[in-house]
């Protein structure tokens, strides 16, 4: 047929839906048409019929057929403001690790991971300014906007398909410090409690679901305490083996152990210490095996809140594992 194309799947885009791929190089494909291709054969990966969830590997020839003037069209792009020097400066501050496959940041706190309706300075819109010549780096997890820490970026998306598998299957060790109310009895052990959403559109909250719910999700933390100011605030180390949004401020205020300035989640007794001059919920580490097989953990700072809490109630060095025993 006249006008069909042969493209092929290139090394970085292993893994990829072939929906997903046909947006990439032709953007302005509707998915009413692509499914409609597909179903008639017109569109097949190596030869064979295929289906838009299709994953595809390095070296596939995939065949397209004429999409019509305005599908081969670039979609026109808003371009967001060039970052100004003071914006290049603050992301290159937050690098604590980088590679040829990964870049690690220390996220501050307050600061939002992605964009929205009323968040115009974000992670993902400064990352552009790390590597101005090359690819942009990819999100392969997320930190709530007041959570602080270790925060993963893949350079390629070879690597963010290789690092989200492996988040997936629980292939990633995240240990947050926390600072809650009082001191959990026992000190340790596990919370296997799923949620679901709940409140109002726009509203981003979770809370306890019925086991029985059709919407409930699986949701496991992991929790040891480190030390204890008397018996009003307890450092804790916190383990998410799930990664349900708001996991551990949700758990920790159901054990009855809010993380203190939760002030979603964790009423008045996150307020009671006096320390409550932002959330006190820092991802401190984060361990695996990259795709080279070394095995790699990166290690964040406190942020200046906690820090400076930390050495007014004279807490020590923490274990190097503070779950050995469970």
């Amino acid at each position: 047929m006249s006008g069909v194309e042969f493209k092929y799947v290139a090394g970085d885009e292993e893994g990829l839906r072939l929906d997903r791929w046909f947006k990439a190089h032709y953007p302005v494909i509707t998915h009413a048409l692509l499914e409609k291709l597909l179903r008639k054969g017109q569109i097949r990966v190596d030869g064979a019929r295929a289906k838009s969830k299709t994953r595809l590997k390095p070296g596939q020839k995939v065949r397209v057929p004429p999409l019509g003037e305005r599908a081969d069209r670039p979609r026109p792009q808003s371009q967001p403001a060039p970052l100004t020097a003071e914006d290049k400066a603050f992301i290159e501050d937050m690098v604590i690790y980088e590679d040829k496959q990964i870049v690690a940041l220390n996220k501050p706190p307050g600061l939002a991971v992605q964009g929205g309706s009323r968040t115009s300075r974000h992670i993902d819109g400064l990352i552009a300014g790390l590597y101005p010549h090359a690819e942009k780096p990819r999100l392969v997890h997320r930190l709530d906007k007041a959570t602080s820490g270790v925060l993963l970026l893949a350079r390629s998306r070879q690597t963010a398909t290789a690092i989200g598998k492996a988040l997936k299957h629980h292939e990633v060790t995240k240990i947050y410090w926390a600072l809650v109310a009082g001191s959990p009895s026992p000190p340790s052990g596990e919370i296997d409690a799923p949620l679901q959403k709940s409140g109002g559109r726009g509203k981003e909250r979770m809370a306890l679901a019925d086991g029985d719910s059709e919407h409930a999700l699986s949701a496991i933390t992991r929790f040891a305490a480190i030390e204890t100011a008397g018996s009003e605030l307890c450092w804790l180390a916190l383990s998410p083996v799930t990664g349900r949004t708001h996991q551990l401020r949700v758990h920790m205020a159901e054990l009855g152990h809010p993380i203190i300035g939760d002030r979603k989640y964790g009423g008045d007794r996150a307020f009671d210490s006096g320390f409550a001059d932002g959330l006190y919920l820092h991802a401190r580490s984060l361990a695996f095996t990259n795709m080279d097989g070394k095995e790699l953990e990166i290690v964040a700072p406190l942020p200046p809140h906690m820090e400076k809490t930390w050495k007014t109630l004279g807490f020590g060095a923490a274990p190097v594992d503070p779950f050995a025993d469970l």
